[in-house]
């Protein structure tokens, strides 16, 4: 059997790859991933159990016992991976600014990561995928064809932001993705960087379209 085709798609906060990435799997007919969503569902479940976020230990022991169960919806024309827990996808919870807030703590955490990778890995029994994060070219599927890694300027990245009722200091978030310890932000081997800052969603998921269309015609 043919293995899965990984599309991986990694970047800063607000370098589109969300919408991106949702664009390039529906085009493609892949499913979508966004690994953000599953950190954001343990953020979540954290401050719901009443545990600090800041207490590793206590992070990954939640994170050891929690019942999670992988779930492919379809929604619009799009196919997406959910990270339900205890049967439940907190699709408002995880994107309230306390959720937000807690996030890039969890993330942190070692054996959270390790978790996740594996979790993210087992997305692959889905089919093809277009997944998105910050580690996926480097860390979860370092070995696929597919590597991108979108970014645009600060001012661009804050002002789309903020468009979206979001106030976050984008270059904090960056410092603290790119320096933590275990799988940081970085571009991945043989990725392809594509900077958007004055580029439309549909310009930069047309590129991205043409050179996955272009790799895969090589393939053959």
């Amino acid at each position: 059997m043919k293995q899965p085709i990984v599309i991986a798609i990694d970047g800063t906060s607000a370098s589109g790859k969300s919408t991106n990435a949702k664009l390039v799997a529906k085009a493609l007919g892949y499913v979508y991933v966004d690994t953000g969503a599953m950190y954001r569902t343990l953020a979540w479940f954290c401050l719901k159990q009443k545990v600090d976020v800041d207490n590793a230990k206590a992070v990954a022991a939640l994170c050891r016992k929690w019942k999670t169960k992988l779930e492919c919806v379809e929604k619009d024309g799009l196919r997406a991976v959910h990270l339900l827990v205890d049967g439940y996808y907190p699709e408002k919870e995880m994107r309230t600014p306390e959720t937000a807030a807690a996030v890039s703590h969890v993330a942190a955490i070692p054996k959270v990561r390790e978790w996740m990778k594996n979790t993210q890995r087992d997305c692959i029994q889905f089919g093809n995928l277009v997944m998105e994060g910050r580690d996926i070219g480097t860390n979860v599927f370092p070995e696929t064809d597919f590597k991108f890694y979108l970014d645009a300027h600060l001012e661009e990245r804050s002002k789309r932001r903020a468009a979206e009722g979001v106030n976050e200091n984008l270059a904090a978030r960056d410092q603290r993705d790119s320096q933590r310890a275990s799988a940081p932000l970085m571009i991945a081997l043989g990725a392809k960087v594509i900077n958007n800052s004055s580029m439309t969603s549909e310009q930069t998921s047309g590129l991205l379209i043409a050179e996955i269309q272009k790799r895969l015609a090589e393939r053959k």
